[in-house]
């Protein structure tokens, strides 16, 4: 039967050099606590508002064809209104067949994050600094902040769940 380790600790005696060091800490903790801080009025403090609980259940008819692309139909998750615009997140169906040229446009969002996961299907893209990725089922990927990317080709049935910050943002589409 291995021996079990007592859980009682031995005490350690500081040497010189560690209690100095320790005195000398406290000294200054104590000078930076003494400075006095002037308070800071309520209404300097930008209040953020109250995130609230989003729920978003599938339903079919709740895909529009109101969105950024044409060939696209989003489904709004409520992001967008719970997070006050701290966030937008919606379902994006791609409309098959793809034509490569209304789709594979070269821009880039203007946003601090984005997040991009394949819920059906497949979708080619091009990425700046990583070239074309075949994403599919289960892929997912981030596009850092003005990243210049493109879809180059996408399957009937796809869908794409996609994360971004703040909701509102700018999208560049830069010529050919």
């Amino acid at each position: 039967m291995p021996q079990q380790k007592s859980s009682k600790r031995k005490p350690v005696k500081k040497s010189s050099r560690v209690a100095a060091l320790a005195k000398s800490s406290a000294r200054k903790t104590l000078s930076k606590k003494a400075v006095a801080k002037k308070p800071v009025a309520k209404s300097a403090v930008a209040k953020k508002p109250k995130q609230r609980i989003a729920i978003s259940h599938y339903r079919n008819e709740d895909f529009a064809s109101n969105g950024l692309r044409k060939y696209a139909q989003y489904r709004d998750l409520g992001i967008a209104d719970a997070s006050h615009g701290l966030a937008q997140a919606h379902v994006i169906r791609l409309i098959g067949p793809c034509n490569p040229q209304e789709v594979s446009k070269l821009h880039f969002h203007d946003v601090e994050f984005q997040m991009v996961y394949v819920l059906k299907g497949w979708v080619k893209t091009y990425l700046e600094r990583q070239g074309e990725t075949l994403m599919k089922e289960g892929s997912c990927w981030t596009q850092p902040p003005r990243i210049k990317h493109l879809i180059l080709d996408y399957s009937d049935g796809c869908e794409l769940l996609e994360v971004i910050l703040p909701a509102e943002f700018r999208t560049v589409e830069l010529a050919a």
